[in-house]
C-alpha cells in the first residue's frame, strides 16, 4: 500500500511562514520515511482573514499574558526573548568584587576581552547554520558585543567570570531566537538548549540554568520586544485571531480547499497532519464527509476538542459522537504550555489518542515550535507504522 501525507497549516499562517513550516515538515518526514509523498494545503492566502479597511476598527494592539504556571527556566527565557540584555543589566547593578592586587588584567578587562574577541568555532557555526539561524546568530553576536549593558556588566566580573560568560551566552542565544521568531522561524526549546550548550562550552560557561546573583534578581521587564516590535506583534496576532473568527463564520471555503487537496494527493492511503485551526477544519470536514483514503488523522496543537466541549465545533454537537466514517486512527499532540492545544482522548473516548510533548518554550511560541521537537516526530513515526 502506498501512503502519502497531506499537511494542513494552522491559524495566522501566510506565504513566508508557510514556506518555512512546510519545508521543515517535509524534511523531517523524509528523514523518518524516505520516499514518502508529502503534499501541502495552503489555505491562508485564499481563506485567511484580512482587514479590508486597513485596521480602521482596531484602536491599538495589546499583548496579553496567559495565566498558566510555568517552570522557572521557561519563565526566564520568556523574559530574555523580550529583553535579551536583561541578565547583563542585572549583573551591572551588583557591587563590584574586591579583587586585590593580582597580576595581569583586572577581571573586568579580562572578561570583556574574552567576549568581545570571541570568534565562534566551526562546530558552533555549523550548529546554528544547520537550524537556519546563521544570519540571526551573526547579528545577535554583533549586537550583544556592542551593547552598553555588556560593558556595564563587565565592571562587576570576578576572577572566575562564569556567571558573566553564561549571561553573555544566554543573551546571544535569546536574541538569535527572538530574531528568528520575528522573521517567522520556529525553534523549539530543545534546539535552543542544544545551541546554548555548544556556545557555553566554547565560552567556558557550561550550564543552562540561572544561579547566583541572577537567580535572585530576575524579574519580568518592560520588554525590548514589546517596546520595539509592537507592530510586528500586531501583524502576527491579528491574522491568528482573525482566521479563527472568520473560519467560525465562513469556514466552508477552508474545508473545500482541504478536500480538494486530499483528492489531489496521490497514493492508496492518506495521513492528514493538521496544526492548530487546520486541525479544527479537518475534523469538521471528516465528520461531514467520508474521504475513503484518509485513514489517519494527526492533529497538532489543535482546538477541536475544546470547540466540541463548549459547543463551538461546527460539524458536531454534544452528545453526538464521531461518525463511523471518521478516520479510525486519530493521534492528537499537545503541549501543556501551548494554551491553544487541547486533549482529545477524554472528549472522544475510544476514537482519539493523546500524546503530550514539551516544546520547552513559553506561550505563544509553544504553539508554533512543534516541528523542531524530536518527540513530535518520534510520535508521528510510530503512528505511521
Amino acid at each position: 500500500m502506498r501512503r502519502s501525507v497531506l499537511f494542513v497549516h494552522g491559524t495566522g499562517v501566510r506565504e513566508a511562514s508557510y514556506k518555512e513550516t512546510f519545508g521543515a515538515v517535509r524534511a523531517r518526514l523524509a528523514d523518518i520515511r524516505p520516499g514518502l509523498e508529502v503534499r501541502g494545503c495552503f489555505w491562508g492566502r485564499e481563506q485567511g482573514a484580512s482587514m479590508v479597511l486597513d485596521g480602521a476598527s482596531v484602536p491599538h494592539y495589546r499583548r496579553s499574558r496567559g495565566g498558566a504556571p510555568e517552570d522557572d527556566e521557561i519563565e526566564v527565557w520568556e523574559v530574555l526573548y523580550e529583553d535579551p540584555w536583561h541578565e547583563l543589566r542585572l549583573l551591572g547593578l551588583q557591587p563590584a568584587p574586591e579583587t586585590g592586587f593580582g597580576f595581569g588584567l583586572p577581571p573586568s578587562d579580562e572578561f570583556l576581552a574574552e567576549v568581545t574577541g570571541y570568534v565562534p568555532g566551526p562546530a558552533v557555526v555549523a550548529a546554528f547554520a544547520a537550524r537556519g539561524l546563521a544570519e540571526e546568530f551573526t547579528e545577535a553576536l554583533r549586537v550583544v558585543v556592542a551593547a552598553p549593558e555588556l560593558h556595564a556588566a563587565a565592571a562587576t566580573a570576578d576572577t572566575d567570570g562564569t556567571e558573566h560568560r553564561r549571561a553573555f551566552a544566554r543573551a546571544v542565544v535569546a536574541m538569535t531566537i527572538a530574531l528568528s521568531f520575528d522573521r517567522g522561524g520556529e525553534v523549539s526549546g530543545i534546539v535552543r538548549d542544544e545551541l546554548l550548550t555548544l556556545l557555553g562550552t566554547e565560552l567556558y560557561a557550561e550550564g543552562r540554568s540561572v544561579g547566583g546573583f541572577l537567580a535572585k534578581a530576575l524579574a519580568r521587564p518592560v520588554g525590548w520586544r514589546g517596546r520595539h516590535r509592537r507592530g510586528a506583534w500586531g501583524d502576527a496576532a491579528l491574522p491568528a485571531v482573525g482566521d479563527i473568527l472568520r473560519y467560525q463564520a465562513r469556514g466552508q471555503g477552508v474545508r473545500d480547499l482541504i478536500k480538494r487537496s486530499v483528492e489531489n494527493t496521490p497514493g492508496d492511503a492518506v495521513t492528514v497532519i493538521a496544526h492548530s485551526l487546520g486541525g479544527v477544519a479537518c475534523v469538521d470536514l471528516l465528520v461531514r464527509e467520508r474521504l475513503e483514503r484518509v485513514d489517519q488523522l494527526i492533529t497538532v496543537g489543535s482546538q477541536a476538542p475544546y470547540f466540541y466541549e463548549i459547543g463551538a465545533l461546527v460539524s458536531l454537537e454534544h452528545p453526538q459522537g464521531l461518525p463511523p466514517g471518521f478516520p479510525a486512527r486519530w493521534l492528537n499532540l499537545y503541549d501543556d504550555r501551548d494554551l491553544l492545544s487541547y486533549r482529545a482522548s477524554e472528549v472522544f473516548p475510544g476514537r482519539a489518542d493523546d500524546h503530550r510533548v514539551d516544546n520547552r518554550q513559553p506561550f505563544p511560541w509553544a504553539h508554533t515550535t512543534y516541528w523542531s521537537n524530536p518527540d513530535v516526530w518520534s510520535a508521528v513515526d510510530a503512528w505511521l507504522r
